[in-house]
């Protein structure tokens, strides 16, 4: 996967406003709900990702979220969050929950943004490109779960595999 490159943008930015060049530079297809709420669809290799992004102008943060479309049935939960705690800690950045309403696995992380002017671009870009890159990694991991019937350290061990060339 390639890095998200970006220029011309300022420190004084809204979040969303660095995050609408991201996807207009990528043409993704996005909607800014309000100052508060932000959607943007991101196309992937194993799906298109929905990311999320949430602005909590009191506490200064953005909550963001990164989901694909795969459902958990009811009987692979407890399967599912034993691979959610090997995957999350894996991870440096951000971690995988699942939203329990629908399902539905996502990537999760939470920048502090009080006391500053706005992100850096490269902030927003790290963020989407981290969330990208950790759900391209373990995607193969969840269908494993969820389809495959396999355990969750058997689905984390299939997931790690770095692959060379392509089938």
């Amino acid at each position: 996967m390639t890095g998200i490159g970006l220029s011309g943008l300022s420190l004084a930015d809204h979040p969303f406003d660095v995050i609408e060049r991201i996807a207009d530079e990528h043409n993704w297809i996005f909607d800014r709900r309000s100052d508060k709420e932000m959607a943007a669809q991101a196309p992937g290799r194993w799906c298109d990702y929905s990311l999320f992004f949430a602005w909590n102008e009191k506490v200064g943060a953005m909550h963001f979220t990164c989901a694909f479309d795969m459902r958990v049935p009811p009987e692979r939960r407890g399967s599912m969050y034993e691979l959610l705690a090997l995957i999350n800690e894996r991870m440096w950045l951000g971690h995988f929950t699942i939203w329990d309403d629908e399902g539905l696995p996502m990537f999760r992380h939470a920048m502090p943004l009080r006391g500053v002017h706005g992100p850096s671009p490269e902030q927003m870009r790290d963020l989407v490109d981290t969330a990208i890159l950790e759900c391209e990694r373990f995607f193969p991991a969840f269908q494993h779960v969820i389809w495959g019937g396999k355990s969750a350290a058997e689905a984390v061990a299939a997931a790690i595999i770095d692959t060379v060339g392509e089938a």
